[in-house]
Formats: structure tokens, C-alpha cells, sequence
């Protein structure tokens, strides 16, 4: 196999954009692991009172994930998510003014394989959401097995991230004051297995239950579609059925993560690695309706058959 390497006079912006990315991945697929071996370290240290004690506090805030969460604004605003979101780019598509008087649910598709579109968008500021939507908060819902993680929870819930169980979406379109929006990946993980280039396979049926949440609680629905999320990475031929398939759907039944075999460049490199391509994705909503769910009379029609509007 031919390498094709990187120029040695690439602008000093790009660089910072490929180190943003290359923390960002790291952070996907190691720092849970390294967080965790870092508590098990300190609890096995002459420090081991230090563990003990945020052990105290991660039961008193087990709760908090499943609450609203614990963002940091600081967090969201750091420049290195400006390096990541040029990176791509990733631009954040307004179609109408939503209500800050109301609560939302975001319906987002696809989920791709590490759902970039979906994190610069609803867990940074650097594609503007708050400027774009004024008094509205976003919560991307993430599987509560990465709120378990000691240290990790931390980092992830600055971000806004939130557990993506029943009682913490109904928590967030509950509350009467309104503001929040819940960002759901509709597809979940699953949908992770068929993201690829130039295909798009989207997990909807038997996956209605946020709108029964919707219709609980009087929330709103808002489509969201992130094009070009499917094009960062290739990944392995797993169609359905095959044995690597079967495979990976028995492992996401029992750990509740997705484990796509995926590949696109490197950092030094543009022939194999982790690191995504520089694919553009454009996040946009259809909100050509935004009535109360309760007033709409086939909800899942409504959900699954409306357009997205450019």
C-alpha cells in the first residue's frame, strides 16, 4: 500500500485544527479507559484518601446526569473547539426562531460513528447555538454507562452531555420555565454500524418512545439532519447478517455500545489512522412545524415523514 504523507508546509492554522480533532478522538475511544485507570492508581497510591473521597461525592451526585447534568460554560467556549469545528468545517443551519418558552426535543440523524456534527453543535459554542437560539439550553443525551466512569462524567457533562435515559429526558422537557433542549441521536448506536460514505441507513422504526415522552409532557419536535456525518469515516463491510455483524450487534446488546471497525487518515499521513476526513457537515433542523406535540394529530407520521428543509 502507497502512503501518501503530509506536506511539511501546511499553515500552522491547519495544525492546530488536526490537534484539535486528534484530543477530541482520543477523547471518544480513550480517555474513559484512561480516567478510570487513573482512579484505580490513586485509590491503590498513598493518595488513596483523595479517591476515597471523590468516591463519597460520586454518590451524592450519582443523580446528577439524569438531572440536567453540570455544564460549564467556560468548557463549551474553549478556541479548541473553533480549531475543531474548521477542522471539517461544521456550520449550524437556523431555519426559524424557536420559543425559549418551550422545551424541545431535537430528533438527530444520523448518528454516524462518533456523531461530530452532533457534539460541535449542542456541546461547544463554536457554531454559535446561543446566539442562534437565545434562551434556549442543549443537552446531547449520551448512554448512562459513560456517566459511570469516574472522572469522565466530569469532563463530559461541561459539555452539557446528559444520560440518555427515560427519567433524564423527562426531567428536561418537564420543567415549566422551558429553555431546554434534549438532543437525541434517534438511531443510537446501532446506527453507528451502517455510517459510511455514500450510504445512509437510518434506525427509526420501534424507536418512538421520546414521543411518547413528547406527548407526556407537551414538548416540541424538531428534526435534525447533520449532512455529510456518514462521509468522515470508512469502515469494514459488515452488511447484515455476516458473521462480523452478528458479532457486533451481540456485543452492543450486552455493553450498550456500538464497536464499528472504522478507518480514515492519519494525523502525519493521509492513507490509514483514526482521524476523520475534512468532510463538511451541515447540521440543520425542519422546523416548518413548531406546534405543541399534543396538538398534532399523527405524531409518529409527523416525526418520520417530514421533510428536511435547506
Amino acid at each position: 500500500m502507497t502512503i501518501e504523507f503530509a506536506p511539511l508546509n501546511i499553515p500552522l492554522r491547519r495544525r492546530l485544527q488536526t490537534a484539535a480533532v486528534l484530543q477530541w478522538v482520543f477523547s471518544f475511544l480513550a480517555l474513559a479507559q484512561f480516567c478510570l485507570a487513573a482512579f484505580i492508581l490513586l485509590l491503590l497510591s498513598d493518595w488513596w484518601i483523595l479517591a476515597v473521597l471523590y468516591a463519597g461525592w460520586l454518590f451524592l451526585d450519582w443523580d446528577t446526569p439524569t438531572s440536567g447534568g453540570r455544564r460549564s460554560q467556560w468548557v463549551r467556549s474553549w478556541s479548541v473547539w473553533d480549531y475543531f469545528r474548521d477542522y471539517f468545517p461544521i456550520t449550524l443551519v437556523k431555519t426559524v426562531d424557536l420559543d425559549p418558552k418551550h422545551n424541545y426535543i431535537f430528533g438527530f440523524h444520523p448518528h454516524g460513528v462518533l456523531v461530530a456534527g452532533a457534539f460541535s453543535s449542542f456541546c461547544t459554542e463554536s457554531t454559535g447555538f446561543s446566539q442562534l437560539f437565545p434562551g434556549l439550553t442543549p443537552h446531547l443525551l449520551m448512554l448512562p454507562f459513560w456517566f459511570r466512569v469516574p472522572l469522565f462524567r466530569e469532563y463530559i457533562m461541561c459539555g452539557g452531555l446528559v444520560s440518555s435515559s427515560k427519567s433524564s429526558l423527562g426531567h428536561l422537557v418537564s420543567r415549566p420555565e422551558g429553555g431546554n433542549v434534549a438532543v437525541l441521536a434517534v438511531g443510537g448506536a446501532p446506527e453507528a454500524l451502517d455510517a459510511r460514505p455514500g450510504a445512509l441507513t437510518l434506525q427509526i422504526l420501534n424507536r418512538k418512545g421520546f414521543i411518547k415522552l413528547a406527548l407526556k409532557h407537551g414538548a416540541q419536535l424538531v428534526p435534525v439532519f447533520s449532512f455529510g456525518e456518514n462521509e468522515l469515516f470508512d469502515q469494514m463491510e459488515n452488511p447484515t447478517g455476516s458473521a462480523l455483524r452478528r458479532l457486533q450487534n451481540r456485543l452492543q446488546s450486552i455493553m450498550g455500545v456500538a464497536l464499528p471497525l472504522f478507518h480514515a487518515r492519519g494525523v502525519f499521513q493521509y492513507s490509514f489512522g483514526l482521524m476523520p476526513y475534512r468532510q463538511p457537515i451541515h447540521t440543520i433542523g425542519n422546523t416548518t412545524t413548531t406546534q405543541p406535540i399534543h396538538t398534532i394529530g399523527n405524531t409518529t407520521t409527523q416525526l418520520l415523514h417530514n421533510p428536511y428543509t435547506l
